[in-house]
């Protein structure tokens, strides 16, 4: 979960015992994953499509359980696709301890993904920050960053959608009450799970970035 992120609470579940509270919590997440935007969906796709096309990076980024998920995501986009000779050149920014700590020991950690950014990235590469909250502000300097460099950002949020859902270019909403981390950040993983599964088949097809066709 992310800094700062109280016990996980989900809005109407009421039961005690055991298998209860599971079926309660697996129809509500249900419900949370029926009321995402199936656009919003789509055009993140769209994006990491044309991000191949270009030969442009993808970053991922989050704290916590959304650092994971960024990792889970790069993982599942660069290697889980499966093309090497045209590969989605996706990485996380979360998972070198090393500049993690340096930078945030030296610098602050607001400042770990933007100054990463400011050494790896080049105009039109893509900055995918995930947040339940959307209020890191790692987060929000690495979307300020992206803004005024001519990167691409998307905003993978949940709550209200916080500071970084207004800042990114496109996103995908994950619509949840506030707090409810364990169901937002299911959702981001499913997501990841499903935008996975849809390039490794646009891989194995043969397909260009053009999903109309």
């Amino acid at each position: 979960m992310g800094s700062q992120t109280p016990a996980t609470s989900v809005a109407g579940i009421s039961a005690v015992d055991p298998a209860g509270f599971a079926d309660e919590y697996f129809a509500h997440l249900a419900n949370v994953l029926g009321r995402i935007d199936r656009r919003e969906v789509g055009a993140f796709i769209e994006t990491l499509l044309d991000a191949r096309e270009r030969g442009s990076r993808i970053f991922f980024i989050g704290n916590g359980g959304s650092a994971a998920t960024a990792s889970h995501f790069a993982n599942d986009v660069a290697i889980g696709s499966g093309d090497y000779e045209r590969p989605f050149r996706a990485l996380s920014l979360t998972d070198n301890v090393a500049v993690l700590t340096a930078l945030g020991n030296d610098f602050g950690y607001e400042e770990v993904f933007v100054r990463q950014l400011r050494v790896l990235a080049e105009q039109d590469d893509v900055v995918v920050a995930i947040s339940a909250s959307g209020n890191s502000p790692n987060l929000v300097m690495a979307l300020e960053y992206a803004a005024e460099f001519g990167l691409r950002s998307v905003a993978l949020t949940a709550f209200d959608g916080g500071r970084i859902r207004a800042m990114a270019d496109q996103g995908v909403h994950v619509p949840t009450e506030l707090g409810e981390y364990g169901p937002a950040e299911d959702a981001h993983m499913v997501l990841d799970h499903l935008i996975g599964a849809f390039l490794m088949r646009v891989v194995r097809s043969g397909q260009t970035g053009d999903t109309e066709r």
